[in-house]
């Protein structure tokens, strides 16, 4: 039996693959932006990731959980996450790496908004006070007040919410369908998706070999990110996850600083910090509610 500090140590491990993974993708999102359009770099980003979703559902022997079981309700998370991902890639080219970073993490915001309609959980004292206290932090991110929004924001707080939508859809299917599954119709239906919205002008480019290393990166790393979060999860409480997955903040911004001279901005890493705490006080009140309730 793994001690409680083991765990911890292990999924700090894993929360650094995550940041590592999340970052190069940022970087090679950018990078392949000048070639290839959202689309397209969606369309090869699920081409590679359905193959390693085949290879590893043949491996480990889970092909036969592939169903058409709530096809639906895939349809709408990967619609809402389509449309997500396709947004955060068009910012990527128009707003520093830690203004979009700094947008991601209201997407548990979004989820707590959202959650009464589509998941029938109510809306606390303690959750309407996070989601104040979030949106403290992302018109400090924004700041509308000096020169209206710039662009790429509006694309960069919607693609939160796409995602936001994507985690209500996946809880759902969670609780009936097994991860191979949902990966599978993941990397399907959005590979059908960009086909239709990358071809419909009856061109789809092709990255040159200088950059194919780029288009690689995208599509192990979004898989790999969310892989390594999962695992840190089931080795750790979220109020042990949430804090080191926060890091990933500081290291974009480095990144953005060293590697494209974007300046480092206070108020986007403030408004950013405002948010964590937003999300952190939610979380922590939910595990201090549960903890409660078992000891009764």
């Amino acid at each position: 039996m793994l001690s409680s500090f083991s765990k911890t140590i292990q999924a700090a491990v894993w929360m650094t693959g995550s940041i590592v993974s999340f970052s190069a993708m940022a970087v090679s999102g950018r990078e392949i932006s000048y070639e290839l359009d959202t689309f397209e770099i969606m369309l090869y980003r699920s081409i590679i990731g359905l193959v390693i979703v085949l290879l590893l559902a043949s491996l480990f022997n889970t092909r036969k959980e592939i169903s058409t079981q709530k096809l639906p309700l895939h349809f709408f998370r990967n619609i809402s996450h389509f449309t997500g991902q396709n947004l955060w890639f068009y910012a990527l080219t128009l707003i520093p790496f830690a203004q979009l970073f700094a947008f991601e993490f209201s997407v548990p915001l979004w989820v707590m908004i959202a959650a009464p309609f589509l998941l029938g959980e109510h809306l606390t004292k303690i959750r309407i006070i996070s989601i104040l206290i979030g949106f403290i932090g992302i018109l400090i991110v924004t700041r509308p007040w000096l020169a209206g929004l710039a662009p790429g924001i509006i694309p960069a707080a919607l693609c939160a919410v796409g995602f936001a939508c994507s985690v209500i859809f996946t809880k759902q299917l969670t609780q009936t369908v097994s991860i191979t599954c949902i990966l599978f119709w993941l990397t399907t239906m959005q590979l059908i998706m960009a086909i239709i919205c990358a071809g419909y002008d009856g061109e789809i480019s092709l990255p040159s070999s200088s950059n194919f290393i780029w288009i690689i990166i995208i599509g192990i790393g979004g898989l790999l990110a969310h892989f390594c979060i999962t695992k840190a999860l089931q080795l750790a409480p979220a109020t042990v996850v949430t804090p080191i997955d926060f890091c990933r903040l500081p290291v974009i911004a480095a990144i953005g600083y060293i590697f494209y001279s974007e300046a480092l901005d206070i108020f986007i890493i403030g408004g950013a910090i405002i948010i964590f705490v937003a999300n952190y006080i939610n979380i922590w009140s939910e595990t201090r509610d549960k903890t409660a309730l078992n000891n009764d």
